[in-house]
């Protein structure tokens, strides 16, 4: 299937309506320029007992749309009566009786009466244990299911593959990522539309990663179309020196075994905290992560989290993929924070929006930037890296807008920890027009000199927005 256009999107969180009431916050995603919701339901939400169904959820989100947006739901296989391992939330696993699963798909892509155009089994379900209880040929039975079951209720709807984790791509072929997606892209091509790559890692390997994923599918004959349904950067597993960090923290506090810890504290949390007590004395890539960090280090890590935005999106764009959902819109309720959690400190600062008492209003930078992003990429064709002789570690985007004038994204790719303290380098390049305006990733205007045709810059490792003026 081709897919018409870019959509820039984000994702709402996991567990949307799953702990607290469903609110409004489609509002506040429309306001980020986004054009794309990706929401998470459960077999638990919609269908608690056999037979009896509960579509609150469901509709107070469906209540908030406005025809404008793509709508992408993750369906997840969790349930406390329907499926084997028994489960409010995760992992889900394989269900009990195929037919009860197709008549709970059924009934809900019938409920949403067409205005889902993306349908998703599960995610990352060779995330084994956390995220998929089963194995891959399970896996593929099940997205047999659901691919029938939405087809037959909606045939203009799409299947989406569970998401790929970003480590598949430079994973040998032996791993169990590869081996698992090997059967999935092998027994399971007929039974999905789109391939599902999640893009986590380093942003440079954005395109070698994307190209490989399209080799697997290729290597079993086909090619189908590639999203990115999850992205956003930094995290702790992007800087060796957290990563050895943690993993000296996690591994002596489960090297006490699970009686170990003082306060009946799990493994998990012995370790967190453990890591806090000492948080002064920790590499500040780790640092920047946690909760109550210097403010300098918080600074610092919201201004490269904005130049991931950019990144991240001129990069996929460039290789071919024309949807791209943000890593996430806001914590799933309010006032919630867990500093004792490993997946608090991987990921919990990555949202974009957050609470000011019951209400979803707060904006944290990256939010600003994915607005500026979405602003300056509207009606987008498509993006073209060009390569720059003689400076490889220059990235520079040719925009092609819909009846729009020139447009170049650029930046100097350096270290994104120390990188922006290195100096700016001088750039000049040829331009259609007599002037020019620059705006950076943090939606601070630049100088930009036109003379002679050429336009010249300062280039740091924050990207700059170029339009003619």
């Amino acid at each position: 299937m081709a897919l018409p256009g870019v959509r820039l999107g984000i994702v709402r969180s996991i567990s949307y309506g799953l702990f607290g009431k469903p609110d409004q916050f489609l509002p506040q995603l429309r306001a980020l320029g986004a054009g794309l919701v990706r929401v998470y339901f459960y077999w638990s939400q919609v269908e608690p007992e056999p037979g009896r169904y509960n579509f609150d959820a469901v509709d107070a989100f469906l209540d908030q749309l406005d025809g404008s947006e793509e709508v992408w739901v993750t369906v997840c296989s969790s349930s406390r009566w329907a499926t084997r391992q028994a489960t409010e939330f995760l992992p889900p696993s394989p269900a009990k009786d195929p037919e009860d699963y197709r008549r709970f798909v059924d009934r809900l892509v019938r409920h949403c009466g067409g205005r889902v155009r993306y349908w998703q089994c599960d995610n990352e379900p060779s995330n084994v244990g956390l995220l998929w209880a089963g194995t891959a040929a399970e896996y593929v039975a099940q997205l047999e299911v659901m691919y029938r079951a939405v087809k037959a209720a909606d045939p203009e709807a799409a299947v989406v593959l569970g998401g790929a984790p970003f480590g598949l791509p430079e994973s040998p072929p032996d791993s169990p990522d590869r081996q698992f997606f090997d059967v999935l892209l092998r027994d399971g091509r007929d039974h999905f539309d789109l391939f599902d790559l999640h893009l986590y890692g380093e942003a440079t390997r954005i395109p070698a990663d994307v190209e490989t994923a399209r080799g697997l599918m290729r290597a079993h004959g086909y090619e189908k179309p590639l999203v990115a349904g999850e992205y956003n950067a930094p995290w702790p597993n992007l800087y060796p020196e957290a990563v050895a960090a943690m993993q000296a923290a996690l591994a002596a506090a489960f090297a006490g075994g699970p009686d170990a810890s003082d306060g009946g504290q799990t493994p998990e949390q012995a370790a967190m905290a453990g890591l806090y007590e000492r948080m002064a004395s920790l590499p500040p890539q780790l640092q920047m992560f946690m909760r109550g960090c210097p403010q300098e280090l918080e600074d610092k890590r919201h201004r490269i989290n904005c130049r991931e935005i950019v990144m991240r999106n001129l990069l996929a764009l460039a290789s071919g993929v024309r949807r791209t959902v943000c890593w996430n819109l806001a914590p799933d309720i309010p006032g919630y924070e867990n500093h004792l959690s490993v997946m608090d400190l991987l990921f919990g600062k990555l949202a974009l929006l957050d609470y000011q008492g019951a209400e979803l209003s707060r904006r944290h930078p990256a939010a600003d930037t994915f607005a500026l992003v979405a602003a300056r990429l509207t009606d987008v064709e498509r993006v073209v890296r060009i390569e720059v002789p003689g400076r490889p570690g220059l990235y520079l985007f040719d925009v092609h807008r819909r009846g729009q004038g020139p447009l170049l994204v650029v930046w100097d790719q350096r270290d994104s920890f120390t990188g922006e303290d290195d100096p700016p380098v001088p750039f000049d390049w040829p331009w259609p027009a007599s002037r020019a305006a620059a705006v950076d990733a943090f939606g601070q205007p630049q100088p930009a000199e036109v003379l002679d045709g050429r336009l010249r810059l300062q280039v740091t490792n924050t990207p700059l927005f170029v339009t003619a003026v």
